[in-house]
Order: structure tokens, then sequence, then C-alpha cells
């Protein structure tokens, strides 16, 4: 009797076959078109814009305000429309970044994640799509942010605003990056945390009140220098070119930031399960 033995790849080249997801094109694909089957997606970049609405005008209004009254130590002279803008961005930055984490934090949630494993079996090419995907989808809406709150601070601000074409590219275009970048950190700290109340307490404490707790401190002392090294103010340093460091170190910082948060979650993803 003839026997037939039939194989089933267990290894590299059973993975490739059929386990992987159709290689990095396939797993982008994938993510996006993930990202933009879901109403929260469409909800939240529209808040993000209504919500740049009203901080670069309520921004604008607090810089006349201030200019006009009767107290000089207010006064802030003329200031530029669309970095008003980039000032607004503080705020506006976590209804995007929100959304970043809800891109991995939603699935656990779900426990789609497992599906999504099976489809990309590398943890670091799962992690890297949606890393990916979050990015094009960011720095765009980081310049389309700028650009709006631009356009509504400008008016308001009147004789006290300028609007050159030059530092209002720049500022729209950093803008983008900033929001990119940031948006993939807190991404990578949704791989680590898995819980969407965890990462985004964690972006925001990390983001916005550490920095603002170690700042506050004797303007030469370590934790001043803490704080200016930290993600948000490296990139508010970058975006406005008004720090203790060039803008391009500012970025540099940004950067690493991100690189390091993205492979600790890599890590993470590794060595748990779904």
């Amino acid at each position: 009797m003839a026997v037939t033995v039939v194989r089933t790849g267990t290894g590299r080249g059973a993975r490739a076959a059929g386990g992987s997801g159709g290689g990095w094109r396939g797993a982008v694909a994938a993510e996006w078109t993930k990202l933009w089957s879901v109403r929260s997606t469409w909800w939240g970049l529209g808040s993000a814009v209504a919500l740049m609405v009203v901080m670069a005008f309520t921004l604008a209004s607090s810089t006349v305000s201030n200019n006009t009254n009767a107290l000089p130590d207010d006064d802030m002279g003329v200031v530029s429309a669309s970095g008003v803008a980039v000032g607004a961005l503080d705020m506006v930055q976590f209804v995007v970044l929100a959304l970043a984490i809800l891109v991995i934090t939603g699935e656990y949630a779900t426990g789609s994640i497992r599906a999504t494993l099976q489809w990309v079996p590398p943890r670091g090419r799962m992690l890297g799509a949606k890393a990916v995907v979050v990015a094009a989808v960011a720095f765009p809406l980081g310049v389309a942010l700028n650009v709006a709150g631009t356009v509504v601070a400008d008016p308001v601000l009147g004789r006290w605003g300028r609007l050159r074409a030059g530092e209002f590219a720049a500022d729209a275009l950093q803008s983008g990056v900033y929001l990119a970048l940031v948006s993939v950190l807190v991404l990578a700290v949704g791989a680590m945390l898995r819980g969407t109340a965890a990462s985004l307490t964690t972006a925001f404490l990390f983001l916005l009140v550490a920095p603002m707790l170690l700042g506050g401190g004797d303007e030469s002392g370590v934790a001043r220098r803490m704080s200016d090294s930290m993600p948000s103010s490296a990139g508010r340093f970058f975006m406005s070119g008004d720090g203790p460091y060039p803008q391009a170190v500012g970025l540099a910082i940004l950067v690493a930031w991100t690189a390091a948060v993205l492979c600790g979650g890599v890590v993470v993803l590794r060595r748990r399960d779904a």
C-alpha cells in the first residue's frame, strides 16, 4: 500500500506563503481599510478641526485683549497668525492622539487583534504598518489644522497679527511633521498598555502635565533640562523656533523619542500574547 505523506509547513516558508498578510504592502493596505471603515475616524477628524477653530479663535481673542487692556505687562505685540494655530495644537492634538491610540487599543477591546495577528504574524510588521497609516493620516491633518487655525486667527487678530507666506508654510508643514511623529509615539504606547483609557491618560501626563511640572521650577536646573528634552517640549521648540536649542535639534529629539517608544512597543508585542 502506498502511503502519501502531506507536509504542513510550520516554518518561514509556510508563513511567507499564507500567513504574512501580503508583505508590507498588504499589511499597510489592510490597516488603511480598517481605519476608514469605522465612524470614529470621521468623528475624530471633524472634532479636531472644530476644536482647532475654537482654540484659534480663543487664543487670538486673548492676544487682542492683552494688547489693548490697561496692563502694559500683558502686551504681546504683533504675533504670527499661523503661530497662534501652532499654539492651539497643544490641546487639539489630543483628539488626534486618541484616534491614533484607538488604532490598536480598539482591536484589543473587541478581540479583533487576534485576526490581525493571524493575517500579519510578525509583530514588528503589524505595528509598523499601523504606524505608517497613522503617520500618513496625521501629517496632512496637522497641515490642514494649521491652515484652519490660521484662517480663523488672522481676521480676529487684525492689526495685532501678521501673515507671511513663508512663515505660514513653515508652520503648517512643521505642524504636520510634529503631529505625525507624536501620533506614532502614542500608537506605540497603546501597543504597550493595550487599554484606551490607560494609554490616553499616559499620553496626556507625559506630553502635557509632566513638562509643565518639570519646567515650572528653576530655569537653569536639572528639572528644566529634563522638561526641555521631553518629546512635547522638543516638538514645540521645533515648531516655534523659540527654545534652548535649534529647531533641528528639537526635531531630532522628537524622532529619537518616537523611534525608542516604537521599538519598545514591538518588544512588548513579541513578548506577550494577544
